[in-house]
């Protein structure tokens, strides 16, 4: 089951619950109570999981394949995040933020803008945070055939998997209502590679065509999930190099 563009827009639920003057419920601990060793064991444990299992299977992936990689029940990972949309949002918002940092330092680092962005491209797909990107950030503006067309379940984030071909769709059958477009997050990374896809256009560098979601697709498309790491590495470098080909201005 796929989720929908709507559930990234709910807001993240504490891990634990609270009555209405701020006390812990029952089965929950206060927001500001640290966690115990192997709380935070646990959950350090649950977090990188699923960042692994959603990298290869895709948001749509249970949460029983997240515990049983954590090696915890999955009654622990419902503990500290009691629905799936909210340990999806913490995980994209996370890789969001690592992407966004990542932009930040290429333009900071590189005074050539074509060096800033093929340098932002390169570090962005190592990481392979281009697999988590959530679904807001990919839109390419594709109009629905019909006004009220709504997301359908073949609608998929990057690299999702069905069986075991690895599968690429981006779907816009809707344009997002500015109440909704209200993750920050999301937000500044728009905007940060945005000045990297300008600067590199004003440069005469990149095409003139290109726009902050093709830069995004590139890091979604160039970050397959293979078995091997070395084979992983080898082939998401050789991808990058044609895709940062088409995106250099067409010679006379």
């Amino acid at each position: 089951m796929t989720i929908q563009d709507s559930h990234w827009q709910a807001a993240v639920a504490p891990a634990s619950t609270a009555d209405g003057n701020g006390r812990a419920g029952s089965g929950g601990v206060s927001r500001s109570a640290p966690l115990r060793v192997d709380a935070q064991r646990n959950l350090e444990h649950v977090l990188r999981a699923a960042r692994e299992v959603f990298g290869e299977l895709g948001y749509g992936a249970p949460m029983e394949d997240v515990a049983r990689r954590a090696r915890v029940g999955v009654g622990t990972v419902y503990r500290r995040f009691p629905s799936k949309d909210v340990l999806v949002r913490r995980i994209a918002e996370e890789e969001t933020s690592r992407l966004t940092e990542q932009a930040r330092a290429a333009l900071g680092q590189e005074e050539e803008p074509w060096s800033a962005l093929s340098r932002f491209l390169r570090t962005s797909v190592a990481s392979g945070a281009g697999r988590l990107l959530p679904p807001q950030v990919l839109r390419v503006g594709v109009e629905p055939e019909e006004p009220t067309a709504v997301v359908r379940d073949e609608t998929r984030v990057p690299q999702q998997r069905v069986g075991s071909q690895p599968e690429l769709r981006v779907v816009g059958p809707r344009a997002v209502p500015a109440e909704e477009q209200d993750d920050a997050g999301a937000a500044d990374l728009l905007e940060v590679v945005g000045q990297l896809v300008d600067r590199a256009r004003a440069a005469g560098e990149l095409r003139g065509d290109v726009t902050v979601a093709d830069v995004l697709l590139v890091i979604a498309t160039a970050a397959p999930s293979l078995p091997d790491a070395a084979q992983q590495a080898a082939a998401s470098a050789r991808l990058l190099d044609i895709l940062l080909e088409g995106l250099r201005p067409r010679s006379a």
